[in-house]
C-alpha cells in the first residue's frame, strides 16, 4: 500500500492518473501525517512525510526501510532484492 499526507481526493486523482494500481492508497490526512510521524518519518520543520519504504513481513514486523531525498525514485531492484530475503 502507499501511504502519504495527501487527501482521499487526491489519492483518487493520482491513481486515475496512472491508470490502474494493484495496491492502495491510504490518506495520512487528519490528524495530518499522524502514521508518518508513527513511523518516524514526519518532517515537523516542513509539514510534511519524507520519502520511505518500508517492508513489513507476514509477522507484522518491519524488515526493510529506506528512506529517500523527496525527489529521488525508489531502485526497484533494491526492493524485490529485500523482498526476496523476507
Amino acid at each position: 500500500m502507499g501511504i502519504s499526507i495527501d487527501s482521499v481526493p487526491c489519492h483518487a486523482a493520482y491513481a486515475k492518473s496512472l491508470g490502474e494500481l494493484s495496491y492502495d492508497l491510504l490518506a495520512d490526512f487528519h490528524p495530518k501525517g499522524e502514521v508518518a510521524k508513527m513511523y518516524g518519518v514526519w518532517l515537523e520543520e516542513k509539514g510534511f512525510s519524507g520519502r520511505s519504504i518500508f517492508i513489513v513481513d507476514k509477522a507484522g514486523k518491519i524488515a526493510y526501510v529506506k528512506n529517500y531525498e523527496i525527489l529521488e525514485s525508489p531502485d526497484n531492484k533494491v526492493l524485490f532484492d529485500a523482498l526476496e530475503k523476507i
